[in-house]
């Protein structure tokens, strides 16, 4: 098994970015020596190859072992990724929920992001009726009624303007729940 920073190193060479250590430590942010003894780390256990190219350049190759560890890992990174969008929308699903109970029919998003996106996807997965669904850049300046859906950093709400809101920024990163289960779905 690979530690985060030989992975980070097969994948520099796997993507043929870099063609010599000088590049593949840059690339890295590491010195030349650390780039080094990482190459012959990963060319002892069989994750690297060296090709002469002539008496001064060499190319460093994946083998076998090194691209199916490439692979491995960025088909779990995928699948998790995948898990975590699904929990985000259902968080999402769970609180528009709660408000849509409530009695809110108007839902305003705030920010245009990939989780401003979700927030479209999920309401047209709940199947909820006679529901309205505006995207606005920041908080208005006139009070309106209505669910603001905050998909941004650095919104400060006057609460004098707006009744009720969702930060799903700072609900996400503060749920200890969501993210043990992304940790444990891997």
């Amino acid at each position: 098994m690979l530690d985060e920073r030989e992975f980070e190193l097969v994948n520099i060479v796997g993507s043929e970015v870099a063609s010599s250590q000088r590049d593949l430590s840059h690339h890295m942010n590491l010195s030349l020596g650390q780039t080094n003894m990482l190459l012959r780390r990963l060319i002892t256990k069989g994750y690297i190859r060296i090709s002469q190219l002539d008496k001064r350049k060499v190319q460093y190759l994946l083998t076998p072992k090194g691209f199916s560890e490439k692979m491995q890992k960025s088909i779990k990174y995928t699948l998790k990724t995948i898990n975590s969008i699904s929990l985000i929308k259902d968080k999402i699903k769970e609180k528009i929920q709660l408000f849509y109970e409530q009695g809110e029919r108007k839902f305003i998003v705030i920010g245009k992001s990939d989780l401003a996106m979700m927030i479209d996807m999920a309401i047209k997965e709940m199947n909820i009726k006679d529901y309205s669904l505006e995207h606005v850049e920041g908080i208005p300046q006139e009070k309106i009624d209505g669910v603001f859906l905050i998909c941004k950093e650095n919104v400060m709400i006057d609460k004098t303007i707006v009744n009720h809101f969702v930060d799903f920024i700072h609900e996400l990163a503060s749920d200890r729940t969501f993210f043990n289960s992304t940790n444990s779905r891997e």
